[in-house]
């Protein structure tokens, strides 16, 4: 493995002041260095590179042609650097962002978002996947994931965004062919669609009489996200229990009925923004979890007002 040479930077800085200054001389002077130290950095930096970078004389310093291009690079490389101690000692928001959301999430809140987001930090590439299944943060290198409802114990931080409460409904036609249940006991005669996840559990909080109680619900379907529970309850296929940010505008245009909801225990399905923990928080991802945490606070549906 090749030695790391940390002295390289110092002499690029040395060589681009010999060149700005004029000599070695006035450079020593703005450098606080004597103009043999100067002179041995540059031979030092002429050795390694195996090419005469200057030709000194007594009346002018000339570039050579390796000189002229190494200075050319050395310029873009230590402006390179200054703007890289700047972003991280200043707060830039820059670089490239890398967040994962679930589809449904993701379709309805983040792509409305991300553009201004954007807008308001021109130096940033946002990169976004969306996917209902739960990525790796460290194997895909992902800074931030959106993750919704309870979180399973990890080593990752989670800062909350926001929150919805739970909501049972069906649509219309379902209603029509199958009747409305009058009391959570009534679900054990309807077709209720579940989730698959392996945290879900085959049954349904209430809060009846002043005491919560548990129905346990069965049906023909069960599904791994949000979005295609939405369709299959407005296709009439059950009855659902979802997250009201999925369906409230279903629900205000008559398309999906709420039920039950004076025995709606108001439980909550939380929306948190996760990352690896283990060090200062990067800029880029303290911005987007503080703007997403805006967004959400406007939100009826999503800052637990509805």
């Amino acid at each position: 493995m090749p030695r790391i040479l940390m002295e390289r930077s110092g002499e690029m800085e040395v060589f681009v002041r010999v060149i700005q200054d004029g000599g070695f001389s006035a450079a020593a002077r703005n450098l606080d260095l004597t103009p043999s130290a100067v002179s041995k950095l540059i031979a030092r930096l002429e050795s390694r590179l195996g090419a005469r970078l200057l030709v000194r004389t007594t009346r002018a310093l000339t570039l050579t042609e390796e000189g002229e291009a190494y200075h050319h690079a050395a310029l873009r490389i230590l402006q390179e650097l200054n703007d890289a101690d700047q972003e991280v000692a200043g707060g830039a928001v820059r670089g490239r962002l890398r967040i994962n959301a679930t589809i449904p999430f993701g379709t309805m809140f983040l792509a409305p978002a991300v553009p201004e987001f954007v807008a308001r930090n021109p130096g940033l590439v946002v990169d976004l996947s969306l996917t209902d299944g739960i990525v790796d943060l460290v194997a895909e290198k992902t800074d931030v994931a959106i993750r919704m409802g309870n979180l399973p114990d990890s080593g990752l931080i989670a800062r909350k965004l926001g929150q919805s409460r739970r909501v049972i409904c069906a649509s219309p036609d379902y209603l029509a062919r199958k009747g409305t249940p009058e009391k959570p006991a009534d679900l054990a005669h309807h077709d209720c669609l579940t989730f698959n996840f392996r945290r879900a559990t085959p049954s349904w909080p209430f809060r009846t009489g002043g005491r919560d109680v548990v129905q346990p619900v069965k049906g023909s379907v069960v599904v791994n996200n949000g979005e295609t529970m939405k369709q299959m309850v407005l296709a009439g296929a059950g009855i659902a229990r979802v997250g009201l940010f999925h369906v409230a505008d279903e629900i205000a245009a008559g398309r999906l009925i709420p039920l039950l909801e004076e025995e709606n225990p108001g439980d909550l399905e939380l929306v948190h923004a996760v990352y690896v923990g283990g060090g200062p928080l990067p800029h880029r991802v303290r911005a987007f979890i503080e703007y997403m945490m805006l967004i959400l606070r406007a939100s009826p549906v999503l800052n637990g007002t509805s």
